[in-house]
């Protein structure tokens, strides 16, 4: 076995709780380190000061790269707002492409193009955060000879996503989020082994999806047709076939873990709970105001006839409300990205 001198590249994925998590990491992470840092954190299309932040807690410097910008170690690379950090080899690749497990910028794509990109240079740190993106990443590091780490769950302000990466793949280190950043030193400073393991066609053809190829090849040599359909875009879902994780994706570049796909779902579904309780208090209320034009010109039967059809509709429009609201209350109990 050969010891690498190449720097390594760590990829860090957070949600929920990921703000305080990343801040502490950053702060003992040291000014010397010969690795490249990555971060992802969902923030969506939001404004993002995460950078300043971690560059007033550590040594390090921390941006927001731009497209085609050359990625330097000892330095803080944060997916910006909106945009899918990838990895082309040492150079930042930024996308608006579709979101995966409901976020853009997500976890999974960054760690994918590091397992393809930099094989078994490649680290992925999987923090705290609800529901299960990272997880896919993580296992697609793993099969490229990359390191995986996992923060403690019983640590992790939020365990869905440390507990998801640890059913996806054989971890190196599961440690508690005051420990990660010496690991990664230690990590760093010692290389790499090679030769590494042969990379699986199954992440080349997948990070294709991630980089706008629309080719349906890519997608039909890693998966499976399903019943099911996208809730972003109602185009069909296939199967992906490595598992574990469970995971969908559509002809459009939408992907899902199952977790994620159920909670689209619910929130499809909740949208739609939410549309027909509107529209049939709306109907009521009309109802309501033809019934007193029918007592303003005296029939009497007809106004009866109308009342009793709008208060038909404003109870199914109540017990209607009553199943969003226990909807909404499981969605909460069972986390959300």
């Amino acid at each position: 076995m050969v010891t690498s001198a190449q720097p390594l590249v760590i990829c860090i994925g957070a949600s929920a709780g990921g703000v305080e998590a990343l801040l502490t990491l950053a702060g003992a992470l040291p000014r010397d380190i010969p690795a490249v840092v990555c971060v992802v954190l969902h923030v969506g299309p939001h404004s993002s000061i995460l950078p300043e932040l971690l560059r007033s807690r550590g040594p390090l410097p921390a941006l927001h790269p731009k497209d085609g910008q050359h990625l330097q170690p000892g330095a803080i690379y944060v997916a910006p707002p909106n945009n899918h950090l990838l990895l082309d080899r040492d150079i930042a690749r930024l996308s608006r492409g579709a979101r995966e497990n409901l976020a853009r910028p997500a976890i999974d794509p960054l760690f994918r193009s590091a397992a393809v990109h930099w094989r078994e240079r490649a680290v992925g740190v999987v923090l705290t955060g609800r529901l299960d993106d990272g997880a896919a990443g993580i296992a697609a590091i793993k099969a490229a000879g990359g390191t995986a780490v996992v923060q403690n769950p019983a640590d992790a302000i939020e365990p869905e996503m440390p507990l998801a990466a640890l059913a996806a793949a054989s971890i190196d280190a599961c440690l508690p989020l005051g420990d990660i950043a010496p690991y990664l030193a230690q990590l760093a400073r010692a290389g790499t082994q090679l030769p590494s393991v042969p990379l699986p066609e199954r992440l080349s053809q997948e990070l294709a999806i991630n980089f706008g190829s629309l080719d349906m090849s890519h997608l039909e040599r890693i998966a499976d047709v399903s019943s099911l359909t996208c809730p972003d875009c109602g185009g069909s879902l296939f199967e992906v076939r490595e598992q574990p994780p469970l995971r969908y994706r559509c002809h459009t570049g939408h992907a899902f873990t199952a977790g994620s796909l159920a909670h689209g779902q619910s929130q499809a579904t909740n949208a739609h709970l939410a549309g027909g309780v509107r529209s049939l208090r709306e109907r009521a209320m009309l109802l309501r105001r033809m019934m007193s034009v029918a007592q303003g010109t005296g029939d009497a039967a007809q106004a009866a006839t109308i009342q009793a059809q709008a208060d038909r509709l404003w109870r199914q429009a109540n017990e209607l409300e009553l199943l969003l609201e226990e909807e909404i209350s499981n969605e909460d109990k069972g986390g959300s990205a």
